[in-house]
């Protein structure tokens, strides 16, 4: 079993910008502070976490979901460059794909078909699909469940949020962390991230043919084993 499971927003779209319009209209609705540095630290793709973070009030967590609503745009989000091609050439290569993200099903399963990889991503686990999410360990556990069982040693996690590699890292599999406005190469690796990469795209470079987990896929095959 070769499963490599990505987040969402960040890492297959460019939706980082319109996450933090998003939480500035929420917060300047909610009347609680925000910029960009609140932004980044208290950014979770965990939702509810994030907005405990900021300071929403419990009993407002439904008029900022509201604002959400009314703002967030996720027909309007694109791919990053390379992104739809790098994950066929995954597929190509035999390694089984899928996405754990906080999003909800009914907004990210209209994007995967929009953006042409919805054949690409075949284990999908969402923000509802588990009673804990990000940082928690259940989300990822739950897609190595629907990838066939595979073992935490077998998988990779691809993520641009601190939360996605402490997933990865309590989870024990290994976490390789996209840089964004969110995190820097040594924040997503104090986080527990075994490598970093600029994109999707330019990590799927480094690797296809020349990285120990594709040497260890060719050495499994000739043995009849998993890497």
């Amino acid at each position: 079993m070769r499963t490599i499971l990505f987040d969402w927003d960040g890492t297959i779209v460019d939706s980082i910008g319109a996450l933090y319009e998003t939480d500035a209209a929420i917060c300047r609705r909610i009347g609680v502070p925000f910029d960009l540095a609140i932004f980044r630290r208290t950014f979770s793709p965990n939702w509810r976490h994030m907005y405990d973070s900021l300071g929403i009030p419990g009993d407002r967590t439904e008029e900022a979901v509201q604002v959400w609503r009314e703002t967030f745009r996720s027909d309007r989000t694109r791919p990053f460059d390379g992104v739809q091609g790098a994950l066929a050439r995954l597929v190509m290569g035999g390694y089984t794909l899928g996405v754990v993200t906080g999003g909800d099903r009914a907004e990210v399963e209209p994007q995967l078909r929009r953006l042409g990889i919805d054949d690409l991503m075949t284990v999908r686990v969402y923000g509802n699909d588990t009673s804990a999410g990000k940082p928690h360990p259940a989300p990822l556990l739950l897609a190595l469940e629907l990838a066939g069982g595979c073992a935490p040693a077998e998988a990779v996690y691809v993520g641009d949020a601190l939360d996605d590699m402490r997933m990865a890292s309590a989870t024990g599999v290994r976490g390789v962390g996209i840089v964004s406005m969110l995190a820097r190469s040594e924040e997503l690796t104090a986080a527990g991230a075994v490598e970093t990469a600029a994109s999707v795209a330019e990590w799927v470079d480094r690797i296809l043919g020349t990285s120990g987990i594709d040497r260890a896929t060719s050495s499994s095959h000739a043995a009849g084993g998993h890497p």
